[in-house]
């Protein structure tokens, strides 16, 4: 392909103009189909048409015309529309309802044959005769006494008094910063009694309650003070 010249310089040999490819159609083809549509157009095929069969229209009935709505359907002659269907309908509910009578029916008569045997008459001809009262001998039921505890046997306790009370003061007198200077008259007070709580706060006994001298407390006591007390 030519290049351009370039711009402001001349050119000294004849101008190439534009070429134009033509190339022929083929008409042939185009023109023989003209030809044959131009020859049959126009013509049709006949075909013949079935004759009429005589008697036909005297055959046929006029339908009765709709005025509105869906036409009813025709009706069979000797038979009533629907007549099967309530047949059908009344045969279940007599079935429904004579079964549902005999099982009201059958569980009352099945009550009634199965009613129980009349028992056996009881013998009250003879008076019972009253139960003899308890003997005044019985022994009677045993009872806490005043001096059983539920800490234990031998357990003191606020109000108590005696040669076990003293016992108990000379022992705690014996334990530092626990009963100072208290009183030895035998006499369970309420002095001795924060003395003995105090004991037991402060060496963690917790089996008696607190202020009770009891068992535990006993023990604790008698270990850190000897076995028998001073006179």
């Amino acid at each position: 392909m030519p290049t351009p010249p370039d711009r402001g310089t001349s050119h000294d040999g004849p101008l190439l103009e534009p070429v134009h490819v033509l190339r022929l159609r083929n008409t042939d083809a185009l023109a023989e189909l003209m030809r044959e549509y131009q020859r049959d157009n126009g013509v049709y095929e006949k075909v013949p048409l079935p004759a009429p069969t005589s008697g036909i229209e005297q055959a046929t009935e006029e339908l009765p015309r709709v005025t509105g709505g869906r036409p009813a359907p025709p009706v069979a002659r000797g038979r009533v529309p629907g007549l099967r269907r309530t047949a059908v309908a009344a045969a279940v509910t007599a079935a429904a309802v004579i079964g549902f009578g005999c099982a009201l029916v059958l569980p009352g008569r099945n009550a009634d044959t199965a009613a129980p045997a009349p028992s056996a008459p009881q013998e009250t001809s003879a008076p019972q005769e009253p139960s003899a009262p308890p003997a005044a001998s019985a022994a009677p039921t045993p009872t806490v006494s005043s001096a059983t505890d539920p800490d234990g046997a031998g357990t003191l306790r606020q109000g108590a008094a005696g040669p076990e009370v003293s016992d108990l003061q000379q022992r705690l007198l014996r334990i530092p910063d626990v009963y100072d200077n208290g009183p030895t008259s035998g006499s369970y007070d309420a002095v001795l009694t924060e003395a003995v709580a105090r004991f037991q706060l402060w060496y963690g006994i917790r089996g008696d309650e607190t202020g009770v001298y009891g068992d535990d407390t006993r023990q604790a006591l008698e270990s850190r003070t000897g076995g028998v007390s001073g006179g």
